[in-house]
């Protein structure tokens, strides 16, 4: 069975504000597992639990609506999502908000660890990734 392009144009558009949407719920849970952990920690709070919420109020929900306004103004050829890039980029925001989680579950506890370098290094390693894959699947596309 054959999709219309309008279809294929109205799935991209769905997909990028349901991302948005999805972002920013993780958020606002984000905020409230910081407080509700916090209220349980005896009123102890860690910075990086404090600011965990913004790898995906800045990292997904800004991402996807900057890529949401841009696409208005691109030629509809150039409209389309690496899903790649896409996969990547989620894997690297939820790789930077746990990593933030663990950091500051780690200070409250008193502790540290090496691997959490290792699973924020993974992230950016991951968010930068996602650029690549979409700047060329971009590029590929300016260029026919």
């Amino acid at each position: 069975m054959f999709t219309s392009d309008t279809e294929m144009k109205r799935r991209g558009r769905r997909l990028l504000i349901k991302s948005m949407t999805a972002y920013f719920s993780v958020s606002i849970l984000c905020l409230v597992i910081t407080n509700v952990y916090a209220l349980f920690g005896h009123g102890v709070r860690s910075e990086s639990m404090d600011f965990m919420f913004l790898y995906p109020l800045i990292g997904g929900t800004g991402v996807f609506l900057l890529m949401t306004l841009i696409a208005v103004y691109l030629p509809e050829r150039l409209r389309e999502v690496s899903r790649v890039g896409y996969n990547l980029h989620n894997s690297g925001i939820a790789s930077l908000t746990s990593a933030a989680m663990l950091t500051g579950i780690m200070e409250i506890a008193g502790t540290s660890s090496k691997w959490i370098g290792y699973i924020k290094l993974a992230g950016y390693v991951l968010v930068c990734g996602a650029f690549v894959c979409q700047s060329l699947r971009f590029l590929k596309r300016a260029v026919r």
